[in-house]
């Protein structure tokens, strides 16, 4: 009686140590089961999802190399420049290959050797901005009053600009304050968006 007493307590340890072993391999087997199956769902997710994806990548790419999305068409037309001076009116011709804009001088000095040039163009002077640095031809003028407006004419000799297209660049004003050895040449930038007109 004594040694069933033994065997009693040794028989239990070995019938749950089996008994969890048996229990580990089946939580084992599920986790790869589960493991397996969510493989699976990313998997499914991907491919009916990232086929979705690929067609909108393409129809955008596709907008993009005709020019739907070319965000410069969408810029509203502009002229600014450095505070004192203003763009009364400014217009780009494709006949003429000229842009035209008239300045007016607010920074209560009279101005010489006034120039204004367009730098930094897009398309520039060739038409296109892989061709880069060609620019428009600046134009200079001996004096401008102080309250004064007058007309500037940037030209381009290579008659590349093109109608409907938009041009943007950086206007650049130079100009001296001052009379004879006190004159000061001063430089100031603004910005020019501007639609070719015919």
């Amino acid at each position: 009686m004594h040694r069933s007493k033994l065997y009693i307590p040794l028989v239990c340890r070995i019938f749950i140590l089996i008994v969890r072993s048996r229990d580990e391999q089946e939580m084992n087997g599920r986790g790869d089961m589960m493991i397996q199956r969510k493989g699976q769902a990313a998997m499914e997710f991907l491919m009916t999802y990232g086929w979705a994806l690929l067609v909108v990548l393409i129809a955008i790419g596709a907008l993009a190399f005709f020019g739907v999305l070319n965000p410069s068409k969408f810029l509203p037309n502009s002229c600014s420049l450095a505070p004192g001076f203003s763009c009364n009116d400014f217009r780009a011709s494709d006949g003429s290959d000229n842009i035209i804009i008239v300045v007016q001088n607010g920074l209560g000095e009279n101005l010489n050797s006034v120039t204004l040039r367009l730098a930094n163009s897009n398309p520039d002077c060739a038409g296109s901005s892989a061709v880069a640095g060609v620019p428009f031809n600046p134009q200079t003028l001996a004096t401008l009053n102080d309250g004064a407006s007058t007309t500037f004419t940037l030209s381009c000799n290579a008659n590349q600009i093109a109608k409907g297209t938009k041009l943007k660049g950086d206007l650049q004003i130079e100009y001296g304050i001052g009379t004879g050895v006190n004159v000061l040449t001063h430089k100031k930038v603004g910005q020019l968006v501007v639609g070719i007109e015919a």
